[in-house]
């Protein structure tokens, strides 16, 4: 009798991240998205013979801003290297990158998914020069063309320990070190141009086993949802391959998001492969103890610090706080306009859930994101000055909500909306007293259902009330009003 053997993944992410310098690693020529094919080349970063490379500084410090912002330890000393292999895109026929000496070493992300949290250990951090791009043209003629303005951007690559047990803790690990990579000025964060891009190592082994399986690599692919879909792919034909008899290659592999499927590209090589060796062009990389202080000193606050501070400090819920901190745009707009209420007056937890209800209920549809950049309709100081109408009466929220627009589509100020527009909160006693009296003359029956023990009809009142004064009447005063009146047997 058969028994079926009960797999469980072992997954690796190679995160794959540009850093945010204005030029290459090793050469002045910019790093531009969407230039015209092969304009910003020079001698250095197309290979002619020669030439020697330049490193840039500002990537030595984007570099160690991404070991310190992922709690890695720094080498003081790091050697760059060449890695051989011969491929259109590499016109030098060989990558700089770092082998044996990495920049970063020993560092960990907290993954935090469905309740349950997973430590995952960062094996390293090195620096390295990105490819040039291969454009594989449709058609019969086959022909495969070279744009090299890619190739010499700097890069970061991040190694994870195969600490990963699903996709969807490989997909959260993702989200999570992207966030903190852009927190920290290091990464635009990108998908779609493919500045943060992943490769994933993955295989199977049986349940309770210690010894790794055979490993597969799926090459960039550089979205959440296809990260999942390839790993689940690959999970799953691992299990077939076994369950059938055979056995698992180590090779690469790439996921076409067409079929929905990983498909063999080459063999998998071994470090050996690459001949790697120093590369005898550059110097030892040598890094101070007060240049890391220096570095560390200018971090940000981190998405996990930032999120953690909303709770503690302005009252949000863990969900919202995970909302408005996972982008440092939104972080930041929610930071002043808190503020900026908080300095009318309003306590300062009241001033942060306030002005968190209103980015996630009128703002965020208005929010456009690519990547780092993000276009805000409205300013902190602004949105405070609404909230602070409202706090003070002037206005109410449903008034509020109304003259948003308003003020994204004109650039006016609130306080100039609301007097043009005369809305104005009616607060007056008498007046709202006069209108409360009517509300409750034209229903007698809804008067006798509420003395009756029928709560919930105060809600019809406060209604008819606000539609007879056009939603100017302050609500706490209609309520105040409403229950002394009926309280005293009024109307």
């Amino acid at each position: 009798m058969s028994s079926t053997v009960s797999y469980e993944a072992v997954i690796g992410l190679e995160v794959h991240a540009q850093l945010l310098t204005e030029s290459k690693l090793f050469c002045p020529c910019p790093t531009r998205f969407g230039a015209a094919p092969n304009s910003q080349v020079c001698p250095v970063c197309v290979g002619l013979p020669g030439t020697l490379p330049v490193l840039n500084q500002r990537a030595v410090e984007l570099a160690v801003r991404a070991g310190l912002a992922l709690g890695c330890e720094l080498r003081s000393r790091s050697v760059f290297a060449r890695k051989n292999y011969f491929y259109p895109d590499l016109p030098k026929g060989y990558q700089i990158s770092q082998y044996e000496l990495p920049l970063c070493e020993h560092g960990k992300l907290v993954v935090e998914l469905d309740g349950s949290s997973r430590e995952v250990r960062i094996l390293r951090i090195h620096m390295e020069e990105d490819a040039a791009k291969n454009l594989h043209g449709p058609g019969a003629s086959n022909r495969t063309l070279v744009d090299y303005n890619r190739g010499g951007t700097p890069l970061i690559e991040i190694v994870s320990e195969p600490d990963l047990r699903s996709s969807a803790e490989a997909e959260e690990y993702l989200k999570r070190m992207r966030e903190i990579l852009m927190f920290a000025g290091v990464n635009d964060g990108n998908l779609e141009e493919g500045s943060f891009r992943c490769d994933a190592n993955v295989s199977i082994r049986p349940v309770g086993s210690t010894t790794l399986g055979t490993r597969t690599e799926i090459k960039n692919i550089n979205s959440f949802r296809f990260v999942r879909k390839a790993i689940d792919y690959e999970i799953a034909r691992q299990e077939n391959v076994l369950a059938g008899g055979g056995r698992i290659v180590q090779e690469t592999r790439g996921y076409d998001d067409v079929q929905g499927k990983t498909v063999s590209q080459r063999s998998k090589e071994d470090a050996m492969d690459y001949r790697y060796f120093p590369d005898p062009d550059l110097p030892v990389l040598s890094l101070s103890d007060a240049e890391v202080a220096r570095v560390r000193a200018s971090l940000p606050e981190l998405p996990a610090e930032r999120r953690a501070r909303f709770v503690r400090e302005l009252g949000l819920t863990g969900a919202d706080a995970g909302v408005l901190g996972a982008h440092p745009a939104l972080a930041a707009l929610l930071d002043e306009t808190a503020a900026a209420l908080a300095a009318t007056g309003v306590e300062r937890s009241k001033a942060g859930k306030r002005a968190a209800n209103f980015i996630q209920a009128e703002v965020l549809r208005d929010v456009a994101i690519d990547g780092l950049d993000a276009k805000l309709p409205v300013t902190g100081p602004a949105l405070a000055e609404l909230l602070a109408a409202v706090e003070a009466g002037e206005i109410s929220g449903k008034i509020a909500k109304e003259l948003y627009p308003q003020m994204r589509a004109s650039g006016k100020g609130a306080r100039q909306l609301i007097a043009e527009s005369g809305v104005v909160q009616v607060s007056d006693t008498s007046a709202i007293e006069a209108a409360v009296r009517a509300a409750l003359a034209s229903s007698p029956e809804n008067v006798a259902a509420y003395r009756a023990g029928k709560q919930a009809v105060i809600g019809w009142f406060v209604g008819q009330v606000m539609k007879a004064t056009q939603g100017r009447a302050n609500p706490k005063l209609v309520n105040d009003v409403l229950r002394k009146l009926l309280a005293e047997g009024g109307g």
